[in-house]
């Protein structure tokens, strides 16, 4: 069986192909490829790429096991495109799905048993989420920050982090840095089944994408 990972969060994306146990009991999770995809070309590539993906490793859809997308923060556009897909393949196979935060995959390359995951938002902000990995990983907030509020609130905690402007910001104040790849499908696979095994999956009506930030659209419509 196979779990299939989507990651159509940044300008960039990527789909994952994972080999995993035949039953969420076993935690085997075996990245065999990640193919990535072009921004802005994601609702035409994603779904015959999905299907060349499985063919070119001798799958078929009924092999897969599960789905795992990555949820947010990022891309408006793109993580829609992503989960509208997940949603469909979802419905129609009857598979469990797991919502990953792209936060929780950067937070996944750390070292420190606490964490904070930071990514750059743009606009001088930074979105950011705290995590305590002993045990259970677990996220005890994401929030959007202005970059004077990360800097303030991410005193004497390890920050991980892909952007290398927030990484040199963090360390021009003195902050303690771990520079990491960015997370792909890979990463979202691998948290992904952790969420299956565990039972914490959502339903194709619940899944939605966590922005933080609002919309110019919402942010207009209600300034308040």
């Amino acid at each position: 069986m196979v779990l299939l990972a989507v990651d159509t969060s940044g300008k960039h994306g990527s789909i994952g192909l994972a080999r995993v146990g035949d039953n969420p009991e076993e935690s085997l999770v075996d990245v065999l490829d990640v193919v990535p995809l072009q921004g802005g070309t994601f609702s035409a590539q994603l779904v015959p790429q999905i299907s060349a993906l499985l063919a070119k490793h001798g799958f078929h859809k009924q092999d897969i096991a599960g789905f795992a997308v990555a949820s947010g923060p990022g891309s408006f556009t793109g993580l829609r495109v992503g989960l509208a897909a997940i949603k469909a393949l979802a419905e129609i196979l009857h598979k469990p799905i797991a919502a990953v935060s792209l936060l929780h995959a950067a937070a996944s390359f750390g070292k420190a048993h606490s964490r904070v995951a930071a990514l750059d938002a743009g606009r001088g902000e930074v979105y950011v989420g705290e995590y305590n990995m002993l045990g259970k990983p677990e996220a005890t907030s994401e929030r959007l920050l202005t970059r004077d509020e990360f800097l303030a609130e991410s005193f004497g905690i390890t920050i991980v982090t892909p952007d290398t402007n927030i990484a040199e910001l963090a360390r021009q104040f003195g902050r303690q840095v771990e520079e990491i790849p960015r997370p792909t499908s890979a990463a979202i696979a691998r948290l992904g089944w952790e969420k299956i095994r565990a039972g914490n999956t959502i339903s194709v009506e619940q899944l939605d994408a966590n922005y933080i930030r609002r919309s110019d659209a919402e942010i207009f419509a209600n300034p308040g």
